[in-house]
């Protein structure tokens, strides 16, 4: 991938200064916000807290925008990430669910707790069967080592992830990466995901 964001297990947002200064060497730094500029490779970032941020892009970065879609939109073979909560019937009821590109597949392949939520679980993986209902339906998935079910309902935001350029990354765009903090304290990533057509993606 809040709500693709159908990605990723879900961190605390962190900023530059505060809390991303703090963290230990190779963590993983989940930046959410709005754009501020592109300078070359350099992101800077404006989070929902209010701190800046600047992230160093690699030179071939991936960048994607997101698209709503439908569940209809769902096939067999599809990869997807869905955070979801369990409910009292044991079932696993989908909060959010992302569809992701054949670039992305297997990324984040597997079923964890989902700290979003309370009972929340985060699967990521590949669609077997799609049982349709009115308004929604049921997945049926499997991922290395296991298989998941769960229910889509009506209210569910689906989007997808589509292969985007630089172009998305403006100034008030919405945006969505992981960065990698390295040793001299500079944050790096490879991959962003941005707002596309008003679309933003899971803050």
């Amino acid at each position: 991938m809040g709500r693709l964001s159908l990605l990723f297990v879900v961190l605390l947002g962190l900023g530059a200064v505060s809390a991303a200064a703090q963290a230990p060497s190779g963590n993983r730094v989940r930046v959410s916000g709005t754009v501020v500029k592109l300078d070359g490779h350099r992101l800077t970032v404006t989070e929902h807290s209010g701190d800046s941020v600047t992230i160093m892009l690699a030179r071939d970065a991936a960048i994607y925008g997101v698209e709503k879609r439908a569940f209809a939109d769902i096939k067999p073979g599809d990869f997807v990430a869905s955070g979801g909560v369990r409910g009292p019937d044991g079932k696993i009821h989908a909060v959010e669910l992302r569809i992701f590109p054949a670039a992305l597949r297997g990324l984040g392949e597997g079923q964890r707790p989902w700290s979003v939520k309370p009972d929340g679980v985060m699967t990521n993986a590949t669609v077997g069967t799609v049982t349709a209902s009115p308004g929604g339906g049921v997945l049926h998935v499997t991922y290395e080592g296991g298989q998941s079910e769960f229910a889509v309902g009506p209210g569910v935001p689906i989007l997808a992830y589509v292969p985007a350029d630089e172009s998305l990354l403006k100034p008030g765009a919405a945006v969505l990466l992981v960065a990698q903090k390295q040793a001299d304290g500079t944050l790096t990533a490879n991959r962003v995901t941005a707002e596309k057509g008003g679309v933003k993606p899971p803050s």
